[in-house]
């Protein structure tokens, strides 16, 4: 068991507080297991303690989701963000623009820390999407930072990793449209708006570490 579990609201509590978290949790719970169903872990004792912290975050993220206040909306049965979709990916025009790259330059240069959550701009051969990450290592005389998952980026935005597959990411500075899209999983391709994805328990957990009240 998760040596952080005895901490833990009993979900049963929380329940009586808020009428639909049983229903959020059963959501997160069921994609969860699945994702960990079909991932490629083959350690299992690395698998045994994300299945015993399994509890104690998810219990975070849909408290957070049922109760604070955000620009964004949840959906209960699915266990998501949801938000107007917009028609054309906002980090696309973003991520190909000089002055806006300066601006994230300047942005970056002021507010970077470890933990911080970043958006990262996703395009795999015109299928676009948003994806949120966290800061793990700064090198600030050089101007750069390490994201969790996609690596290192110029506090520009600029990746500094070798591209794969033909697929580019960018780093965004961070605004309420570029984060509600992240948020909310909205993707795009050639045609326009497309399916949504479903944000991973660890997106998840991150969205809840975004304060809205400083961005517009």
């Amino acid at each position: 068991m998760s040596d952080q579990e005895p901490n833990q609201t009993n979900i049963f509590n929380l329940a009586e507080q808020f009428p639909n978290v049983a229903e959020l949790c059963n959501a997160l719970y069921e994609r969860e297991l699945v994702s960990l169903a079909s991932s490629n872990i083959k350690d299992p004792i690395l698998l045994k303690r994300k299945l015993s912290g399994l509890s104690y975050h998810i219990k975070n993220a849909a408290e957070f989701l049922i109760n604070e206040p955000t620009p964004i909306e949840v959906d209960v049965h699915n266990g998501t963000w949801k938000s107007k979709q917009a028609a054309k990916c906002p980090g696309a025009k973003l991520a190909n623009n000089k002055d806006e790259t300066s601006k994230a330059e300047l942005w970056f240069a002021k507010n970077h820390y470890r933990g911080a959550v970043v958006c990262i701009y996703v395009n795999d051969y015109g299928n676009e999407h948003i994806e949120l990450d966290s800061i793990d290592m700064i090198s600030a005389p050089e101007g750069k930072f390490h994201s969790n998952k996609f690596g290192w980026f110029s506090f520009a935005g600029a990746s500094l990793e070798a591209a794969k597959n033909h697929v580019s990411h960018q780093l965004l500075k961070p605004n309420k449209a570029i984060l509600s899209a992240a948020c909310s999983g909205h993707t795009w391709n050639t045609k326009g708006k497309s399916t949504p994805r479903a944000l991973s328990l660890r997106e998840l957990l991150l969205s809840t570490n975004i304060n809205w009240k400083t961005f517009k």
